[in-house]
This record gives structure tokens, C-alpha cells and sequence, in this order.
């Protein structure tokens, strides 16, 4: 059966799930998983596992994202994006160096209330179904992190480019809500790119149309998401049979994380090192 990453750049119109059922069908595989939730209106990176590979799957999402939004000034409405109800419209009196200088305040660890229009769940219920009823429930504000925060260009007298790296958690459409409110006019984010999510670029995403056409030959293997760490291979019988029993071996390597391959190439796990000693952190063998 098939397994592996495949980096699709995801179409606008289409929920992260929409892309995986689809892959369900051309690939053949029933698990199938992806890196990182998308809304519908979205476009951009979305790594997709399947198989073995969905072991990876935590890891990508709890990795850093880059994207590029459309903020839009002037406007605020109840999703906080421009495909939501128009709940203001103010005039814009703020130029490019106001929006400029602001977003430094929107730098580094910072404190965001997650929108209503979202998937978290408050007692039990998923807030975008009570905003759907018309209800409003108290949020309590999340830390998240905005590593770089980048004005790229003015597209029109309201209407921006921002180029966003950020922690996972981090909602584009709440920040441009947010900077919109800063600036005293309103803000929505009337478009998202994600060009980078798990160490993934929009270089190496493809269409779905190209995973129709070419299959299985587009998947890249598991540890491929876990390139920025050093391979270390077992050259011990004995303590590769260590490994696939899952038991921590000994290993006089730096401390870090590492990928651990067995004789014959095969990755087995992703693993830490610590006083000497490797432990795995997740397996990647068997069924």
C-alpha cells in the first residue's frame, strides 16, 4: 500500500479534508492525514500523509507556518475575513508607513483570541456552530508566537500584502482583524497563501490534478520531514533488534534529535539523544 508525504498546494474552495478524501480515492489508501488545517478560502501548502507516514503527522502540525495575507482595510466583519457578513465599513485615513510602523507591536509572543468562526471546541461544542446560531461565547486569549511580520506591498489604497511566519495556533485572519482594530479603522483578511508549513515550500507543492495523473510516484518517504536532523544507522545487529523492540540503546552522540536507520537503510524511528543514550520518540516500522 502506499505511503509517504505529498506536498499538495491546495486549491481555494476546498477544506483540508476535502484534499485528503480525494487522495483517499486516487491513492487508494483508507489512513490518510494532513499537516495543518486550511480554511476553504485558503490556498497554499498542505503536506499530506499517508500510510505509514501519518505516524509523522503530529509533528507537522505543531511546526512553524508562513504565509502571505490579504489584509483589507476599512471593513470588519464576523468572520473576519471577506467571505463573512459586513458588520462595519470606516473610512481609511492610515497610509502604508502607519500600517509599517505598527507591526512590530505584532511581533514575537503575543496574546490572540481565537475567532468565533473556528473549529475549537468550548463544552463540547465546535465555536463556528455556535456562531452559525447566532451565539458568541467567551474565549480566553492564547499565546502563539509571530516570528516575522512583514509588510510586502500595497496592492490598492486599502488592500496589502503581509508575509506572516508564525507558531501553530496562530489564526491570519484574527491578526488582520486585530491590526485593522490597532489602526482605528477595521480590518479582514481578504486572502491566504501558505507558502511554507513543516519545512515544505510552494516550490515542492503540486496540484491535485498532478497526483491524478502521476500517482504514487509523487510521494516523498516519511523521514523526508525530518531532514533538518542528522541520520544516525545502526551497524549492530543487536541493537537494531534493541530498537524494533522499543528499547533505548547506547550511543555516544551529541544530544539532539536524530533519524535512526536500520543496516539495510530502512528508517525506523525518529529519535533523542541524551547521556548517551538514544530513545526513540516515534517508530516508523511495522504494520
Amino acid at each position: 500500500m502506499p505511503s509517504g508525504i505529498v506536498i499538495i498546494d491546495k486549491p481555494a474552495g476546498w477544506t483540508s479534508m476535502d484534499v485528503c478524501a480525494k487522495m483517499r480515492g486516487i491513492l487508494r489508501e483508507k489512513r490518510v492525514g494532513h499537516g495543518g488545517t486550511l480554511d476553504p478560502m485558503a490556498t497554499g501548502v498542505l503536506p499530506v500523509f499517508l500510510g505509514q507516514a501519518t505516524r509523522a503527522v503530529e509533528f507537522a502540525e505543531n511546526g512553524e507556518k508562513e504565509y502571505v495575507a490579504g489584509l483589507r482595510l476599512g471593513v470588519v466583519t464576523d468572520t473576519q475575513d471577506t467571505t463573512g457578513e459586513i458588520l462595519e465599513t470606516r473610512p481609511v485615513t492610515v497610509d502604508r508607513e502607519a500600517l509599517a510602523a505598527l507591526l512590530p507591536r505584532f511581533t514575537g509572543p503575543i496574546e490572540q483570541v481565537p475567532p468565533m468562526y473556528s473549529a475549537i471546541k468550548i463544552g463540547g461544542q465546535k465555536l463556528y456552530e455556535l456562531a452559525r446560531k447566532g451565539r458568541e461565547v467567551e474565549r480566553k486569549p492564547r499565546s502563539i508566537t509571530i516570528f516575522e511580520l512583514e509588510l510586502l506591498e500595497q496592492v490598492s489604497e486599502t488592500d496589502y500584502l503581509l508575509r506572516c511566519q508564525c507558531s501553530k495556533g496562530t489564526y491570519l485572519r484574527t491578526l488582520c482583524h486585530d491590526i485593522g482594530q490597532a489602526l482605528g479603522c477595521g480590518g479582514a483578511m481578504y486572502s491566504l497563501r501558505r507558502t511554507m508549513a513543516a519545512g515544505f515550500t510552494l516550490a515542492e507543492a503540486v496540484s491535485l490534478e498532478a497526483v491524478q495523473a502521476q500517482g504514487a510516484a509523487l510521494l516523498r518517504p516519511a523521514d523526508s520531514l525530518f531532514a533538518a536532523y542528522p541520520a544516525y544507522r545502526l551497524t549492530s545487529a543487536g541493537k537494531e533488534k534493541r530498537v524494533r523492540n522499543g528499547n533505548p540503546i547506547t550511543a555516544e552522540v551529541p544530544e539532539g534529535m536524530y533519524r535512526v536507520y536500520g543496516a539495510n537503510g530502512e528508517f525506523l524511528c525518529l529519535s533523542r539523544a541524551k547521556d548517551g543514550t538514544l530513545t526513540s520518540i516515534k517508530n516508523f516500522f511495522g504494520a
